[in-house]
């Protein structure tokens, strides 16, 4: 057997690992440079003979290191993603040693076991119904794939149609009602199930992008047949919380008439239910039939690890399951497979055990509150700088700015040429929005790292970005 020489290669990943991450703080927050010279840097012929694996790996990191953008930054607020910590990181990197295609229990017990266990404390930290089955997936996106997948089974049996056998030609029409401002994860999983994005339901929400019931209750007066209702435990914008209880209810009082299922996409707030003081904003989410969330998000995971839970597990493994001659026959253990889209997948809940592992159900609750306290403070600094606005109201971790034009001409084109200057500067990264036909910066507080200081200097910088305009 040919043994290979680990030990170089990995030393050289491990120093420029710690280069990175302990050089955060003196660095940019974004990238350096563009994709163009990006590309220019590593753009060379294939080689025809092999480079050692050591000099591998320290050329690429220093390489790629000025293209990269600081995600694990305590002045990161772009696009609702947070910053891997000192556990899951480690793990991760235990993950790509072990190299376990987490498919099957029986070839792989030991992280299909720390999946299952993963699960479970998943379900007691949300406090979600303890039955319910848990998929790991790659992120938002194919968990509310996943969980509307389970949906669309459920209400189509029950309506005398199996869809997992029998396709969609012919299916009694499926009806999916969301809110104004659903993600777009959601419309693309609708199409891809085919669905038709197009033929999604509009819900009427307020101010804070919030669903309103009775506008829910309006519109499923207008529907008959199979429904599938989509809600959010955090809009991408503003932060806003539907009113889960509520909607639970509305959703309670048709299913004795037509099958009816209530998805919850708290991809950015789901995680909120680990606080005591968070988890009264979330009242009503245990109702639902699924759920989707982000581990990369408010858990600070490394990318990548999306949550998908669905309360029926017969519906959920249906829509899911595969099984072939030539693998493993199922037997009592929980084989991963049976719950996600993919065959082959990373063990990618050790990097969720570690880390929860390391925080605790108390760490989790102060990362979330200490994020809608940081949440808090910068809208305060906003509000306090002479043509700032703060555009939704705060009740989690989502800031929407909007910068007034010194000029009176163009409050949209100084509010983008503002939010360019922020990014350019180093200082903080966030990133840009429209809301209501009005451009914004959207503010996305999640990482375990940002304190009161980043937020001080983050203000400054928002300041001097509105002041230099023309």
């Amino acid at each position: 057997m040919l043994v290979p020489e680990w030990r170089p290669a990995l030393a050289a990943a491990h120093d420029a690992a710690l280069d990175w991450l302990e050089g955060l703080p003196d660095r940019s927050v974004g990238p350096d440079v563009d994709y163009d010279a990006m590309y220019a840097a590593l753009s060379e012929p294939m080689p025809e003979a092999g480079v050692p694996a050591e000099r591998v790996i320290s050329e690429l990191a220093a390489t790629l290191k000025p293209g990269l953008m600081a995600f694990n930054h305590g002045r990161f607020f772009g696009w609702v993603i947070g910053g891997a910590m000192p556990a899951g990181v480690a793990a991760d990197w235990l993950v790509a040693a072990w190299d376990q295609n987490t498919a099957m229990a029986e070839p792989t017990p030991g992280v299909s076991a720390l999946e299952a266990v993963t699960a479970e404390w998943l379900l007691e930290l949300l406090d979600l119904p303890r039955t319910s089955s848990v998929a790991f997936v790659t992120g938002a996106q194919v968990a509310n794939l996943v969980c509307l997948a389970a949906a669309r089974g459920r209400v189509l049996a029950e309506a005398g149609w199996d869809v997992e056998a029998d396709g969609l030609v012919g299916a009694p029409p499926v009806t999916v009602l969301a809110g104004e401002f659903v993600h777009h994860t959601v419309g693309k999983a609708v199409r891809i199930l085919g669905l038709g994005e197009r033929r999604m339901v509009e819900v009427e929400a307020d101010a804070n992008a919030r669903m309103r019931p009775e506008a829910l209750a309006e519109a499923l007066m207008t529907v008959e047949g199979p429904v599938i209702v989509c809600a959010q435990a955090g809009e991408i914008a503003t932060g806003g919380i539907d009113p889960l209880g509520a909607i639970a209810s509305v959703v309670d009082a048709r299913r004795p008439d037509a099958p009816t299922w209530l998805h919850v996409d708290g991809a950015i707030g789901l995680f909120g239910r680990a606080s005591r003081v968070l988890a009264p904003k979330f009242a009503g989410a245990e109702r639902a039939d699924s759920w989707c969330t982000d581990a990369h998000k408010w858990l600070n995971t490394p990318y990548d690890c999306g949550i998908a839970i669905v309360r029926d597990r017969e519906a959920h493994h249906r829509a899911m399951t595969l099984h072939a001659s030539y693998l493993p026959q199922p037997g009592a253990a929980r084989d991963p497979i049976d719950w996600n889209p993919e065959m082959s997948r990373r063990a990618r809940a050790t990097a969720v055990y570690a880390t929860l592992r390391s925080l605790g159900r108390e760490g989790v609750a102060e990362i979330a509150e200490r994020d809608c306290e940081m949440a808090q403070l910068l809208a305060e600094g906003v509000r306090m700088i002479p043509g700032a606005e703060v555009c939704n109201h705060v009740e989690l971790n989502q800031v929407l700015v909007r910068l007034h034009d010194p000029a009176g001409l163009d409050d949209d084109a100084h509010t983008r040429a503002a939010l360019a200057r922020l990014q350019a500067s180093g200082v903080a990264f966030p990133s840009g929005t429209t809301f209501r036909g009005r451009a914004a910066i959207r503010f996305s507080i999640v990482n375990w790292a940002t304190d009161e200081s980043d937020i001080a200097e983050t203000l400054e910088a928002l300041a001097d970005a509105h002041a230099r305009w023309g």
